[in-house]
């Protein structure tokens, strides 16, 4: 029988009201292996940057469709995981392919989970969608034991910037996610009481055929836009044709490409 998870109370576990992000990536859970190359590829990349040491208790938070799950399970095949996400859905999913003792609903600003309950926080593009990084490695740090790591990576400013300065082009209005500056990570970092042991950026890009194909698979892997002050209604095709001409000014022989400025971070809990 799997261990017991400590986790609080009900009440005090209580979510904020993030409904529209859960429901777009719940949605998006059947569709989402199938386009996620790049958020595996950035994982991966994470799961390398950590530092050998034992691990008794992890927690994958932010797990979606279970990928790091399991890999984390293989690598500390003697630990006890736990998988959190948001989005219901994705557990759902996740659930019955295996990895975790436990999948759980929650919030990476409010975690379900007890004081000093773990070794290791791994979470991989995910704390983009947080409106409160400070809460977030406060959390991280609340979990943690004393010499435990919280490994994360997130998107800095100008990802997909060619997306977003398309349709500036267009309408004006924001269809594209914000995100933070790298500054923002390195001050709160900086302020958080955890000790940064790695942070550093990387851009990637991807190509696409043609905008269809992009905006595609932005939906598929529940990513489509999320602010708050985009226009309401159906996009018009007429929209859509302005925005294909619009892109075709950064095409490069490779085809549009989509830019990801990606971050990535280890913090240490110190004794």
């Amino acid at each position: 029988m799997a261990e017991a998870l400590p986790v609080m109370s009900p009440e005090e576990a209580s979510l904020p009201d993030k409904r529209q992000v859960a429901a777009s990536f719940s949605r998006a859970a059947a569709s989402y292996d199938g386009v996620a190359s790049l958020q595996r590829e950035v994982g991966e990349a994470l799961l390398a940057r950590l530092p050998i040491q034992p691990v008794e208790r992890w927690v994958d938070l932010g797990c979606g469709t279970g990928y790091f799950t399991r890999a984390l399970a293989a690598r500390y095949p003697k630990a006890h995981g736990t998988a959190i996400d948001l989005a219901e859905g994705m557990l759902r999913y996740a659930r019955p392919l295996g990895g975790a003792a436990h999948f759980v609903v929650g919030d990476a600003e409010r975690l379900p989970l007890q004081n000093d309950i773990c070794d290791l926080l791994f979470t991989s593009l995910a704390i983009q969608w947080c409106s409160d990084l400070p809460a977030v490695l406060a959390e991280a740090r609340r979990i943690l034991r004393p010499g435990g790591l919280f490994a994360f990576t997130s998107l800095c400013a100008g990802t997909l910037h060619e997306l977003r300065d398309s349709w500036q082009a267009v309408d004006g209005f924001v269809h594209v996610n914000r995100f933070r500056q790298l500054k923002d990570y390195q001050q709160i970092g900086a302020a958080s009481g955890l000790k940064c042991t790695a942070l550093e950026t990387e851009t990637r890009v991807l190509h696409f055929p043609d905008i269809r194909s992009l905006t595609h698979e932005l939906k598929a892997l529940g990513a489509h836009n999320v602010n708050s002050g985009r226009p309401g209604g159906l996009t018009g095709r007429a929209r859509l044709r302005a925005l294909a001409e619009a892109y075709e000014r950064f095409r490069q022989p490779q085809g549009l490409p989509a830019s990801y400025h990606v971050v990535y971070g280890v913090y240490q809990k110190e004794s």
